[in-house]
This record gives C-alpha cells, sequence and structure tokens, in this order.
C-alpha cells in the first residue's frame, strides 16, 4: 500500500521538530533594537557622502526597530597592506570601526562610485573582516552622476556573496546627486526617495530579525 504525504502533513511534521526555544526566537517580536552599522565609504576630500547619510540616517530614526551606529570611513586610516599581525597603529584604526561592525545585526553600505566601480576606502574595511560580516543583511545606499553608484553596488554584490552577507535587493540610489539636495542637505523632493528607502529598510528589518533568530536558535556554519 502506498502512503501519499500531502503538504500538510509535511509542514505539520516540519513544525512539530521546532523546539520552544526555536520557536521563541523566530516569531516574538525583538526584545532589544536591531542594530545597524551605516557605513559611509568614502573618505575623499570634498565627499557629498555626509549630506547623503544624514538623509539615510533620519529614515533609518523613523523605522522603531533600528538603533543606528555610524561608521565612517573618513574617520579611520585602515591600510590597504593586509597583516596578519597588525601593527599597533593599525590595531587602533580597527578598534575604531571592527566593534561596530561586530555588534551589528545588519548594515547599510553607502557608496559613490569611482571610475564604475566603489571606493578603495570601502574595500579595504571589507577584507579586513570577515566573521563580522557573515549572516547579516546588507542594503546599498549609492550616489554619483547618470548611473547613480549603481555600477558600484553591483560590484560589491559578489564581494559580499563572498563573505556569507545576505544583501537586499531593494537599493535607494542617487543620480545626479548634486542637484537633488539644498545647500542645507535637505532633499528637494524627497518623495520618490523615502518610499524607496521605507521599502529597503523594511526587507532589510525582516532579514535582520530572522537572521538574528535563526543564529539564536543554531550558530551560522553549525
Amino acid at each position: 500500500m502506498t502512503t501519499n504525504t500531502t503538504a500538510a502533513d509535511a509542514a505539520s511534521t516540519v513544525t512539530s521538530t521546532v523546539t520552544p526555544a526555536a520557536s521563541t526566537a523566530l516569531t516574538a517580536e525583538p526584545t532589544t533594537p536591531l542594530r545597524v552599522a551605516v557605513i559611509i565609504g568614502s573618505n575623499r576630500e570634498g565627499r557629498f557622502g555626509p549630506i547623503v547619510a544624514d538623509w539615510l540616517l533620519s529614515r533609518i530614526r523613523e523605522h522603531a526597530d533600528f538603533e543606528a551606529d555610524v561608521v565612517d570611513l573618513a574617520d579611520s586610516r585602515l591600510p590597504t597592506a593586509l597583516s596578519h599581525n597588525p601593527s599597533p597603529e593599525t590595531l587602533a584604526e580597527l578598534g575604531k570601526v571592527t566593534p561596530k561592525l561586530a555588534a551589528a545585526d545588519a548594515f547599510v553600505v553607502l557608496t559613490p562610485e569611482y571610475n564604475h566601480s566603489y571606493p578603495a576606502s570601502l574595500k579595504s574595511l571589507i577584507d579586513w573582516h570577515n566573521a563580522e560580516w557573515q549572516a547579516k543583511p546588507l542594503a546599498f545606499v549609492s550616489y554619483g552622476g547618470l548611473s547613480g553608484g549603481l555600477r558600484a553596488v553591483e560590484h560589491l554584490r559578489p564581494v559580499f556573496a563572498e563573505l556569507h552577507t545576505m544583501t537586499i535587493r531593494e537599493t535607494v540610489s542617487f543620480h545626479n546627486a548634486g542637484a537633488l539636495f539644498a545647500d542645507d542637505g535637505t532633499h528637494r523632493d524627497p518623495a520618490a526617495a523615502n518610499a524607496a528607502a521605507k521599502s529597503m529598510l523594511d526587507q532589510l528589518h525582516w532579514w535582520a530579525w530572522a537572521l538574528r533568530g535563526a543564529k539564536e536558535v543554531r550558530p551560522y556554519g553549525s
């Protein structure tokens, strides 16, 4: 006699194997805010990034479940020459950024586009770290000329994939960014950008909450 397993039977079987702790971790509301590290990727003199970052941080503050840390690469001087035995000077620079990356549940990378790609300062930050990126979601906000920095974003996606980072599909991009913001840093016509940011942050929140809960039940890679 052949027994056919229905989808409902399969779902019931899966549900019955979830422990109470796992069920709580994956379904309960967050008891602590989700920490999101906002990475300002440019360290160039005269950069436009802080203006976009201020706009982005205002959107994050409106999202009740997020608590933001800022990692501004203009405030650190990580060398491009990697080392397994960093000098005291390099350890001091790492101390400015590594704890924020390690504590983050999620990331937003803010990047310009330099020569069809992303800044060397951002690649240096990425390469100095490994476990800090793993099994966490990451969203992109980009800015530039006609392309709005999107070519930099597409170059960054496979880099973060190699580091086991979940990149969010939705992005926010500012095309001809300098013309979009007034002298006081406010966006001249923010409705579309604000809507795009909400969609992106909602996705980031879902993945951050899901992955944090999953890692509480079972460490990543185990």
